[in-house]
């Protein structure tokens, strides 16, 4: 069977951890050349290894003319997938000034950035793929403490059905992969830090009514297939890999 991505150019972002890690392995393995952006570049170190098609750079998304840039340099990008993020804890009220730009700047304005760099060779070439990891937690539902996490998650949503909508004449495709609650470093590390991380973890587990956390491979599954041409009649879609989280 040939490789679903064979001949093409994946630029990923958030690809030192988690679901973007996992994108950039799975893209690798079906033949993409990968450009894996991280600001930890430490955390890329090893893929490399992986398969030589890996590029990893040194990345903050939240920089616009750095985006730029990158984007530039890693030459022909025909698939644009958008995974950094960062998970504020806390409700209305526990979200400060700084923890509020922060969710917007690091999940949402870093797709604007992302995207309007990548997009016009796209249109160009009359073809690419787009996919900005949102979530559950967003318009699709509202989850405690989660507020800014959810205001810029569901911003993304909208970023995507309008872009979508903006350049669907053009060959280019944009759509919205919505985790569930993942089992990866940063729900670990979040885990970790609460006062009980045992009921914690029952708590992220008993969202899910198939009674477990989702993978991020099953994650980067959903997002190879909204990248690849199997995908090719879809676009503006939110594709909800949740575990039953949101029935």
């Amino acid at each position: 069977m040939a490789a679903r991505l064979a001949g093409k150019r994946a630029f990923v972002t958030g690809a030192g951890q988690g679901i973007g890690r996992a994108v950039v392995l799975a893209f690798a393995e079906e033949g993409a050349e990968v450009v894996a952006a991280s600001r930890t570049a430490e955390k890329m170190r090893d893929l490399p290894g992986h398969s030589p098609s890996i590029r990893p750079i040194g990345l903050d998304v939240t920089d616009g003319p750095a985006v730029a840039r990158a984007i530039q340099d890693a030459g022909r990008v025909d698939i644009l997938v958008n995974c950094a993020g960062w998970v504020h804890n806390g409700t209305l009220l526990d979200c400060s000034d700084e923890d509020w730009a922060r969710s917007l700047d690091q999940n949402v304005t870093s797709c604007f950035f992302t995207i309007r760099a990548a997009l016009p060779g796209m249109i160009e070439r009359g073809s690419g793929s787009i996919v900005n990891v949102a979530s559950v937690a967003s318009s699709i539902t509202g989850v405690a403490n989660r507020a800014a996490y959810g205001a810029s998650k569901a911003a993304v949503i909208g970023l995507t059905k309008a872009v979508a909508r903006d350049v669907i004449r053009t060959g280019v495709r944009v759509n919205a992969l919505c985790p569930g609650t993942t089992r990866s470093p940063s729900l670990e590390a979040r885990i970790a830090a609460t006062d009980d991380p045992e009921a914690t973890r029952r708590a992220f587990v008993e969202r899910q009514p198939m009674g477990r956390l989702g993978k991020v491979e099953e994650m980067a599954a959903a997002a190879l297939y909204l990248a690849g041409d199997g995908s090719a009649f879809t676009t503006g879609t939110i594709m909800v890999v949740d575990g039953g989280q949101t029935l």
